[in-house]
């Protein structure tokens, strides 16, 4: 499949929606993007199952504050020298790359890489959304190593980090990103092509564009985009459910930048005294309560949307005033699965560690 432009803005703003609120906002990533479409005239996305079983496949991605991502711009190279480090390491040329997560600017950041190492992106990620955690990927959950990884920065710095623990290597990640400004880019997990085809999630990126088609066409239309986006979710078979948990106005938020996160909640009230939805998040929505009763929770999907437009409003953009909907939608079922979930489900961010799927949760009819 090749990709052109247009299909560049849906993969955003649908990767902004899989974001859940993180991921990193996609559009400094789209300028880069487009900026590389111009220079090598398009990419290729290609099925996992295209890849030969042992061709070398790298995930790539930012890791950091979103919020320091706002002011703290890329310098364009640090993708592609985390790659050339990577061929290095391995003794081999790199046959394809893929995000590491689909959410946000992350479902971005490996088109930059292709055009300028001639390679195809391969469509699948390692979390059907975003998630704040380098190991929380479905490529940890099947005991693939998340190195030799490559950090490198907008100053021109590059940190190689070879351990064989992936939390390790999340907590050793981490602090590089602060030491570094706060945010880096990082390429980790690399992948055998047989790894890619059996330990990814496939379709998220094909889910993204078409997700992001679905909006901008209803908007043009004048139909409704959030219909659209729910019949988009369900087409895709890996989101078969989706619902508007809220519809409301920011009246508080709570946000800070500590320890390499964003970490925070925001208030909405219901426009006629329809009660209040509280979000907790960190990098990404996790846990949505309306009148303090749970509605939804990680790993499923909470993001936050203008009321009018159906964009994402990311964690780090949100503000007191603005008229928002909050969607929830189910997590691939590979994320649902009991040693995924003990890795990136509400017990891994302290919350009670009993998920309750949001069909269950809100009762939706035939689930």
């Amino acid at each position: 499949m090749r990709i052109d432009r247009a299909s560049l803005a849906d993969l955003a703003r649908g990767a902004a929606f899989l974001g859940s609120g993180g991921g990193g906002d996609p559009y400094y990533g789209l300028l880069l993007a487009e900026a590389a479409f111009e220079r090598t005239g398009g990419f290729e996305l290609i099925s996992p199952s295209d890849l030969a079983d042992d061709a070398l496949v790298a995930p790539c991605g930012w890791i950091g504050a979103p919020t320091v991502s706002v002011e703290k711009l890329p310098n364009g190279g640090e993708t592609v020298a985390g790659l050339r480090r990577l061929e290095q390491i391995m003794g081999r040329k790199i046959d394809a790359v893929l995000p590491v997560e689909i959410g946000g600017g992350n479902g971005l950041a490996p088109f930059i890489a292709a055009a300028e190492l001639g390679v195809p992106v391969v469509d699948c990620d390692g979390m059907g959304r975003a998630f704040p955690e380098s190991q929380m990927v479905i490529f940890n959950v099947r005991g693939v190593s998340a190195c030799p990884s490559v950090l490198t920065a907008a100053c021109g710095s590059l940190a190689v980090i070879e351990t064989d623990n992936n939390q390790t290597h999340e907590r050793i990640a981490r602090g590089l990103s602060v030491a570094l400004g706060g945010i880096a880019h990082m390429v980790e997990y690399p992948l055998t092509g047989a790894q890619a085809k059996h330990q990814s999630i496939p379709g998220s990126v094909s889910a993204a564009i078409a997700i992001g088609a679905a909006i901008r066409n209803a908007r043009a239309e004048r139909r409704d985009p959030f219909d659209a986006l729910a019949a988009a979710l369900r087409a895709t078979g890996l989101y078969p459910h989706c619902l508007t948990l809220f519809d409301g106005k920011i009246t508080d938020l709570e946000r800070e930048t500590r320890g390499g996160f964003s970490i925070g909640k925001v208030v909405i009230d219901g426009f006629g005294g329809g009660g209040h939805m509280e979000v907790l998040f960190q990098n990404e929505n996790l846990v949505a309560k309306l009148n303090g009763e749970v509605r939804a929770m990680v790993p499923d999907l909470i993001t936050i949307m203008d009321r009018e437009t159906a964009d994402t409003i990311t964690t780090e953009r949100l503000k007191y005033g603005q008229r928002v909907k909050v969607i929830a939608a189910s997590a691939p079922s590979m994320l649902r699965e009991p040693a995924a979930l003990a890795l990136m489900g509400p017990g891994a961010f302290g919350f009670d560690p009993h998920f309750t799927p949001i069909e269950t949760l809100n009762k939706i009819e035939g689930a």
